[in-house]
């Protein structure tokens, strides 16, 4: 059985949570809770492409937060 998140035929959904971390998700399984869905149904490298393009700050949202605010 091939993972699901490794299959290149299937189809995908990009996930976002509250910390603006990104997540490749198998569209045929339920979002789990604190992720929304950021881009629709598409295929694999597609939703790569978007994570890749958009996801251009890995740290958490909270952790930028601090930092902003303790160099203020």
């Amino acid at each position: 059985m091939t993972n699901p998140f490794e299959d290149p035929d299937g189809r995908y959904l990009v996930l976002i949570n509250e910390e603006r971390q990104y997540s490749l998700w198998p569209s045929f399984i339920d979002v789990p809770a604190g992720w929304t869905v950021e881009l629709a149904e598409t295929g694999r490298q597609e939703a790569l492409d978007y994570i890749n393009e958009n996801w251009t700050d890995m740290r958490p949202k909270s952790l930028v937060d601090a930092m902003e605010q303790s160099a203020s």
